[in-house]
């Protein structure tokens, strides 16, 4: 793999971060054109949900191709992409999020970037964040300890969903091939 050289520095806001595929990103001042589906799916595959703290290894990547599966077809690639934000700046577990001063809208940025490159409208669908809320139960049921008290945000299983806890090459291979043809309007 060849790293792909960019100059332009000095009128950048922030740092940038190097890509697995050489090539240059700044979180804090993202561009469409900068966006790749390969650096996507490849860093989702490596970041473990829950911070770590499941019962096996559970890539975003494996969660959102599911949140996906269960999507209806007009929002299933949003689906796929709806936390590609993590690939760019990590995932922040839930309880510390809020607290973050600044980091929503650098999500907010990477993510209208991801909408832009992807041709996604710019607004989550309702139906996204539904079936990823409900996600939790099944995430809940299969890879974590018995919690000490109720999630209070958990929402019902999705049916028939088993988490597999697939390897980060699974995960990789199954999130781009859910990309390419979903992209591809198949």
């Amino acid at each position: 793999m060849q790293a792909i050289v960019q100059s332009d520095t000095t009128s950048r806001h922030g740092d940038w971060m190097q890509t697995v595929t050489g090539r240059q990103f700044w979180p804090l001042d993202p561009r469409p054109e900068e966006v790749h589906i390969e650096d996507i799916a490849h860093a989702l595959s490596m970041i473990c949900r829950f911070g770590g703290h499941c019962l096996e290894f559970y890539s975003v990547a494996e969660h959102c191709c599911h949140v996906s599966d269960y999507c209806p077809t007009k929002d299933k690639l949003w689906g796929l992409l709806h936390d590609s934000t993590e690939a760019y700046a990590g995932d922040i577990i839930r309880p510390i999020k809020p607290w973050l001063n600044g980091y929503k809208g650098i999500e907010l940025r990477i993510m209208e970037c991801v909408c832009q490159r992807f041709n996604l409208m710019p607004i989550q669908p309702d139906n996204v964040s539904i079936i990823d809320q409900r996600i939790l139960g099944n995430e809940a049921r299969d890879i974590m300890a018995p919690p000490p008290i109720p999630w209070y945000f958990i929402g019902e299983s999705l049916p028939k969903l088993k988490i597999q806890c697939w390897s980060p090459k699974q995960a990789r291979m199954e999130f781009a091939e859910r990309f390419y043809r979903l992209y591809a309007g198949e």
